[in-house]
Order: structure tokens, then C-alpha cells, then sequence
């Protein structure tokens, strides 16, 4: 059997951080999906995450940010405060990948991220290396190699 899904969509709200009494972190937060059938139609989608992935998404992502999901899919019920029963779908997030640079979503994160700074590490991520770009060392033949 097989429950796996993966999402491509936008944040329609900051994530929500808490703590579990034993401190273990878990943010959730609703994602937007687009899908086409006879018109474009939107899908708003539960997404919970758990422990460090889910104060890096805290820490890095916000309202409009796009951002991919994999997972897997719960469904859950539970009962409110006046006896009613309610289910809910929600994905359970394995890893989240944040798919753009902060703030160039459709409205911004709206709170400043926790950890920015001057240089973003992963800014080349993915760009073409040239070979003039590398910067070769000559050694000579007899110098040891140090691994």
C-alpha cells in the first residue's frame, strides 16, 4: 500500500508554531493548489509538519511564499467542546522545500525571518558552474594529497 503526496502551492497564512507538553515542535499552516478542470479551481490544503522542519518553516516561510510539500495524507476525527463529531484531512509533511526567495511571493511573509542574513547560503543553488569560474590549484606531483 501507498500513501504518498506531494503538493507545488502557496501559503495562505503564516505558519502556526507550537509545542507538544513534552516539547516537541509542530507547526501547520494551509497551502494553495491550483488545478485545472474546465476553469482554474483552487484547493486549500491542511499541511502539519513536525520537530526541526517545523521551526524552519516557522523561522522561513510566510503568507504567499511558494513552497512544495511531501508527505503523507491523515485523516483524523475528533470531537468539539458541545459533542459534535468532525474529521479532518490534513498532509503530514515529510520535507518542505521553500521554492522562492523570501518575500517575492504574492503578498510577503508578513514578520521578518529569524535568522536572514547578508548573504543567503543557498542564492547559487542550482545555477551553471563554468570552468573559468573555479579556482584551480597547482600542485606538484610529489606534494601528498591531504585525504
Amino acid at each position: 500500500m501507498l500513501n504518498r503526496v506531494i503538493l507545488i502551492g502557496r501559503l495562505t497564512r503564516d505558519p502556526e508554531l507550537k509545542y507538544t507538553t513534552n516539547g516537541t515542535a509542530v507547526a501547520t499552516f494551509s497551502l494553495a493548489v491550483n488545478r485545472k478542470f474546465n476553469k482554474e479551481e483552487t484547493d486549500f490544503i491542511d499541511v502539519v509538519v513536525w520537530k526541526g522542519l517545523a521551526e524552519n518553516c516557522a523561522n522561513y516561510l510566510g503568507k504567499g511564499r511558494l513552497a512544495a510539500v511531501e508527505g503523507r495524507l491523515q485523516v483524523r476525527t475528533y470531537e468539539t467542546k458541545d459533542g459534535q463529531k468532525r474529521k479532518i484531512t490534513e498532509v503530514v509533511a515529510d520535507d518542505v522545500r521553500f521554492l522562492d526567495k523570501g518575500g517575492t511571493g504574492s503578498s510577503g511573509s508578513s514578520k521578518p525571518f529569524a535568522a536572514r542574513r547578508d548573504h543567503d547560503q543557498w542564492e547559487d543553488l542550482g545555477r551553471e558552474v563554468k570552468l573559468e569560474d573555479i579556482d584551480m590549484v597547482d600542485r606538484n606531483e610529489e606534494e601528498e594529497i591531504p585525504f
